[in-house]
């Protein structure tokens, strides 16, 4: 395959982007792609962004949170004071390549026939270059001016474990007084092509590993033991015997899943003196973590009243209300794409979850479908046309 040059592409009065590279979105994908960010590594990342930043006239504040491996540098950046207040937030870092062999450098950021590879193309560093790219094209066309204010909330922790990222950007944000009155997150949203579904809420996730202590003793003699595996089996069915809900009017059904069962026996003649398993529900906005926590809880009593029960939420649902900012999003989604997408609210979880608790968040990026696979790559036509539609939506929603 052979590198693949940029060049100009025609556009008509509601195509902000006026070529393929307008606005700098592949040149700054690719600069961003080649620095290998790999959670909890910043490889750079945030300073090339803070310097294109400063470039475009936004007020650039650099935030780091956390010591030693869990120090993460963040950035929050402004450009204008008014209102509207629309934030951009997205992610620098990356998972890591993995053992897959790729075809070209995962760090090299190259375009082959129209492809460009490299590890974040999809997620989410070709998102970010398309915020500023939006950004530049809006700026270009009002003479630098923007009536209201754009931010951009970049973290370098929401592929690791997520506390030293936008959780405390947020909360430095409310104390400066910089919350804004809509986000959106450039998570990739599209399972095929560009258009198909805006996320306007997420599932929330809890975590729980029951451990069931009994009495060690030989499988001839079991009344001599008191096998914890049994009574495990017991609050494992309870627990699964039903299903949690029917859905609700934006919600898939919750879903409890069991992920492990683990005893650790390799005798077939000891009863063990413990059993443990681990399970992770996926809950709709009829449930809380708090009131699935005690459920879980209640069951384990009942079977085995000296259970030690360990649960992490790692996130509660949210839903935003289809607003201004959503309506505003979707039509510029449909404007450029002719599609008009979906509101949905499957998959997994993201940093919206945290968005969510300070302002209205949707979500809407580019096609997911290689996002953390060898040989990640997203099609330059469609990191174009999510400029666009970034770039359409600030004009709709600033108007």
């Amino acid at each position: 395959m052979s590198e693949t040059p940029t060049g100009n592409a025609p556009h008509g009065t509601h195509d902000p982007v006026a070529q393929e590279d307008a606005g700098g979105v592949l040149a700054l994908a690719r600069d961003l792609i080649r620095c290998p960010s790999v959670t909890p590594d910043d490889g750079c990342a945030i300073d090339v962004l803070a310097t294109v930043l400063r470039q475009m006239g936004f007020a650039v504040t650099p935030l780091t949170f956390g010591e030693g491996r869990a120090r993460t540098p963040n950035l929050f950046a402004r450009l204008g004071t008014g209102h509207p207040h629309v934030c951009f937030a997205g992610h620098t870092d990356v998972v890591p390549v993995g053992d897959a062999a790729w075809r070209s450098d995962p760090f090299g950021a190259q375009v082959h026939d129209g492809l460009l590879y490299g590890r974040g193309a999809c997620d989410m560093k070709g998102g970010i270059a398309a915020f500023v790219a939006a950004v530049r094209c809006y700026l270009a066309r009002h003479d630098g001016r923007v009536p209201g204010s754009i931010s951009l909330l970049i973290t370098g922790d929401e592929e690791g474990p997520a506390t030293n990222g936008t959780v405390r950007v947020l909360e430095w944000m409310e104390a400066q007084g910089q919350i804004p009155d809509f986000c959106v997150v450039g998570e990739p949203t599209n399972p095929q092509q560009m258009g198909e579904v805006i996320k306007i809420g997420r599932r929330g996730s809890l975590n729980a590993t029951i451990t069931v202590t009994g009495v060690q003793g030989h499988v001839a003699y079991p009344h001599r033991a008191d096998n914890p595996v049994h009574r495990l089996l017991a609050i494992l069915h309870e627990l699964t015997a039903a299903p949690l809900d029917t859905g609700s009017e934006w919600f898939e059904p919750s879903s409890l899943q069991v992920t492990s069962i683990d005893v650790g026996n390799t005798a077939t003649n000891v009863i063990p003196a413990t059993a443990c398993a681990r399970l992770n529900i996926r809950f709709n906005d009829l449930h809380t973590g708090a009131d699935l926590s005690g459920w879980i809880r209640t069951v384990c009593a009942r079977h085995a009243p000296g259970a030690d029960v360990h649960i992490r939420i790692s996130g509660e649902s949210f839903l935003t209300q289809p607003t201004a900012g959503v309506d505003a999003l979707r039509d510029a989604v449909a404007g450029v794409t002719g599609h008009v997408p979906r509101l949905d609210t499957g998959g997994g979880t993201s940093d919206a979850r945290f968005i969510s608790r300070y302002c209205p968040v949707a979500e809407f990026g580019l096609v997911g479908a290689s996002m953390h696979k060898a040989d990640e790559h997203v099609p330059v036509a469609d990191l174009t046309q999510l400029a666009r539609i970034y770039d359409m939506f600030l004009e709709r929603l600033m108007a």
